[in-house]
């Protein structure tokens, strides 16, 4: 029986793995194909360069990292040395800093010492006993030391010897090495402060000064010298002791070679400021492995840029393909996106391109525009004679740089402003085929301007209407950048007058004299927040003109950019003429407020008067008499003739204090003495309430200051709030027990300001609640003979001495039994001997009207 043949295996649906690769190779199209073919071998040998360059890396890396361990070892074990030795020496320091503190040894014993240890450590240079005060007690150092090393007996260290050592050593009572010391890297020297201390108090250093070169040669261990560049170096990498070798240039073409093998450590104890470093000795240069990896990498180099060019050949003209539809999709969207319309005419005037922008404007289509020949479709029918000729000019080539305003019309007949350039139109032969136009639509620029021209015009006109004088000019020059009509009606058209205005009213910056150059006396001066700045006012006369000026000052910036200084002035004469007339009449109602008072005292006065005069003519028809009769001796008669004198001298005195009372005179403060004011205002005031019965009880308080004041316009106040007060007693009609006035002063602080406070109480039926807020008015009075111009008259003083003033009732429950008025006057005024107050203010008088 033939056996049956064996059936093939069954295909699995998809196929084998290859025709599955072989199926979506042949789908990929042509393009996809080069590429894959050119990228794949470029692959591999990327595969193989990279797998050949990671095996030589990690072996070597591996020995390095092997090397840099026995450095690192080794270096520790140098830095172990090293750190033995320096403790070794502190540790004898000490012993020796212990025998001082003890005083086991004397300043002799103690240089011994040092130079047994100098001469058993060479690294030991000096070694020296310095007490608290920095003084040298006894110190020996090395032959071959260093000059500032040398320190004589009794010698004071400077203050920044040691780096601060010395102080660290006294305060944390330890032993402290400084930072290496010295100008000099190769000679410098290491400080150790071993403090000094007796019965727990700090009494100086055991000071040790190692050199850091015999540092190096004898703690450092000479299998570790002959195995590395070894050195020391400080904290800021300055090389102290030993060499280290250079990096060879030829070993950094290796990755693995750009480092050398190198360790470095603190010094301990001295710390961070002393840093021990150590570099290997390279043997070989490795050149088999290095010539291996590069020969490799020089081949593998070589296939790729072979692949390499090959790819770009092939993609050459697909790029190029690529790269003329890009810049022509992109010219296309620029110019569809441009707001500002083109056009292209060719040399017969015909049009053969617009732009999406152009058709927008003139509500055409590119279809209905292109090919058209003048008249164009957007020719405004009324303009063709002009916009011919214009076109004709174009195409000749005759048309301005700087482009023509023209009238377009739309499709829907509306009217709009444009600007059009020409140039010539160029192709890359370099051939004029045409010429290209651009249009922007200038409706809203050119309506905006005529806005502003005529915001200017009416700006200008409302500066040239104004009555001040407008002037703005440079700094420091004259030259006029503005002014209006009112200045050059004044001053021309000249700068000098703004100058002037300027130097009156102050406010002319000048060079600082500290400058020596001199070059820009306006440097520093800020110029974005001068405009912010508010204008100031002064008052000035110019003579030229007769006038009085408010002058007004800014700065500002110009539209230039220059820093610029406007001054507005205005004439203030008639209001200066009214303000001096209303000082005049301010004046004179004072005096006459005076006379009245003198006036309404007159028969107090009077009597005040009768008393002496009485007395002296008694005295002198007594003496008549007794001289007749020849009875009076010599001593009577001068005791009668002094007691005489005394009652004309009483006379004269009332008489006197009247008249200066009374006597008209301009207002002049001066230093005056507060307890003299109120003993003249009580001198004249008192004459009328003792009229009225009324008794005074005065209360001033001691060591007041002087007050910068007018000391007759304050007696004026007194005398009329004391004199008031009488009345106000009188008109209530208090019994004699019940009619008092106190007179208060003395200081006060209100508002962080020293002031003396005067205050006058009466017990009379007060004021009216309805009057208070009115009794400060002119012409207003609460008596029915009164003419209403004390109480002004007495605010206005106050005021003008920088005080102020009040009123209150003074209150028994409901019941009013009394009134306060109250002023008071600062201490430290703003007046001055030459100062006028503010109001009522004085005016020049003449001659006749002073001796009214």
């Amino acid at each position: 029986m033939i056996p049956a043949p064996e059936q093939p295996p069954a295909t699995p649906p998809g196929g084998t793995p290859l025709d599955w690769w072989r199926r979506w190779w042949r789908r990929l199209p042509p393009s996809r194909q080069d590429r894959f073919a050119t990228l794949a071998p470029l692959l591999s040998v990327l595969l193989f360069l990279s797998a050949i360059a990671v095996a030589i890396t990690y072996l070597r890396y591996e020995e390095l990292e092997r090397e840099q361990e026995a450095v690192t070892r080794d270096v520790e074990y140098a830095q172990q040395r090293i750190r033995l030795r320096l403790l070794e020496r502190q540790e004898q320091l000490m012993r020796l800093a212990r025998e001082v503190d003890n005083k086991e040894i004397s300043a002799d014993e103690f240089e011994f010492q040092a130079e047994t240890l100098i001469s058993q450590f060479p690294e030991l240079q000096a070694i020296s006993w310095v007490d608290a005060r920095r003084t040298v007690q006894a110190s020996h150092a090395s032959p071959s030391a260093p000059l500032p090393l040398l320190r004589p007996k009794g010698s004071t260290l400077a203050a920044a010897e040691g780096d601060g050592s010395f102080e660290l050593a006294r305060d944390l009572r330890q032993p402290i090495y400084s930072r290496p010391l010295g100008e000099d890297a190769r000679q410098s020297t290491l400080m150790l402060q071993v403090p000094l201390t007796e019965q727990g108090r700090f009494s100086g250093t055991v000071m040790g000064e190692y050199s850091i070169d015999g540092l190096m040669r004898f703690g450092m261990p000479p299998e570790i010298m002959a195995r590395y560049a070894v050195a020391l170096m400080d904290d800021r990498g300055r090389v102290l002791a030993g060499n280290l070798q250079s990096p060879s240039t030829v070993l950094r073409l290796l990755p693995w070679s750009s480092q050398p093998l190198e360790h470095e450590v603190p010094v301990s104890p001295v710390g961070n400021g002393l840093i021990l470093k150590a570099q290997g000795y390279r043997t070989s240069q490795d050149i088999v492995g290095s010539g291996f990896f590069w020969v490799i990498g020089a081949l593998s180099a070589l296939t790729v840029w072979m692949l390499l060019g090959t790819w770009r050949h092939t993609r050459r003209r697909v790029q190029a393909q690529q790269a003329l539809m890009s810049e022509t999709n992109f010219r296309r969207a620029m110019e569809n996106s441009m707001l500002t319309g083109m056009r292209a005419l060719d040399m017969q005037g015909r049009i053969t391109y617009v732009n999406p922008a152009f058709c927008s404007m003139t509500g055409w289509t590119e279809s209905e525009l292109v090919g058209r020949t003048a008249p164009f479709p957007y020719w405004p029918e009324d303009d063709h004679e002009q916009l011919a000729a214009r076109l004709e000019d174009e195409l000749n080539g005759r048309s301005t740089p700087g482009g023509f305003e023209v009238r377009v019309q739309r499709r829907d007949g509306s009217i709009f402003d444009a600007r059009m350039y020409v140039s010539p139109l160029i192709d890359p032969k370099g051939h004029q085929t045409g010429w290209m136009t651009s249009m922007t639509d200038i409706t809203e620029p050119k309506r905006i301007r005529e806005e502003l021209s005529a915001s200017y015009e009416r700006f200008t006109t409302v500066l040239e209407s104004l009555d001040s004088a407008v002037s703005v000019a440079p700094l420091g020059s004259d030259e006029m950048l503005f002014a209006n009509k009112m200045y050059r009606l004044w001053f021309g058209t000249r700068g000098q007058g703004h100058r002037q205005l300027v130097d009156l009213a102050g406010d002319q910056p000048t060079p600082s004299p500290d400058n020596g150059d001199a070059v820009d006396a306006f440097a520093g001066m800020p110029t974005d927040t001068l405009t912010d700045a508010g204008a100031e006012n002064a008052e000035v006369f110019v003579e030229e003109l007769d006038r009085w000026l408010e002058v007004r000052t800014r700065y500002l910036t110009w539209v230039d950019g220059r820093l610029a200084q406007m001054v507005i002035a205005s004439d203030i004469t008639p209001r200066r003429n009214a303000e001096e007339q209303a000082a005049r009449q301010a004046e004179r109602a004072q005096t006459a407020s005076r006379l009245i008072t003198m006036g309404e005292m007159a028969s107090s006065v009077a009597h005040e008067l009768n008393q002496p005069l009485t007395a002296i003519s008694n005295y002198c028809n007594g003496m008549i008499s007794r001289l007749k009769e020849q009875r009076i001796s010599e001593e009577d008669m001068l005791a009668a003739l002094e007691k005489t004198a005394r009652q004309a001298q009483r006379a004269g005195q009332i008489i006197q204090r009247i008249r200066a009372f009374v006597k008209r005179s301009e207002p002049n403060p001066m230093p005056s003495d507060v307890a003299q004011m109120v003993s003249n205002a009580i001198e004249l005031a008192d004459i009328e309430l003792r009229r009225h019965q009324v008794r005074l009880s005065p209360y001033v308080a001691a060591r007041l200051p002087s007050l910068m004041v007018d000391p007759i316009l304050i007696e004026q106040v007194l005398i009329n709030l004391l004199k008031n007060a009488g009345e106000a007693i009188a008109q209530a009609g208090r019994p004699p027990g019940e009619r008092y006035i106190e007179l208060r002063v003395g200081p006060r602080r209100l508002d962080d300001q020293e002031v003396v406070e005067f205050s006058v109480r009466d017990s009379g039926n007060g004021v009216p609640a309805e009057m208070i807020e009115r009794i400060y008015e002119a012409f207003y009075s609460t008596k029915s003979e009164g003419m209403g111009i004390g109480l002004k008259l007495c605010r206005s003083i106050v005021e003008s001495h920088h005080g102020r003033m009040q009123v209150q009732n003074i209150y028994n429950g409901d019941e009013v039994v009394g009134c306060c008025f109250s002023f008071w006057i600062p201490v430290q005024s703003r007046l001055t001997q030459e100062s006028v107050p503010e109001a009522p203010a004085a005016s020049s008088l003449t001659d006749t009207e002073r001796a009214r």
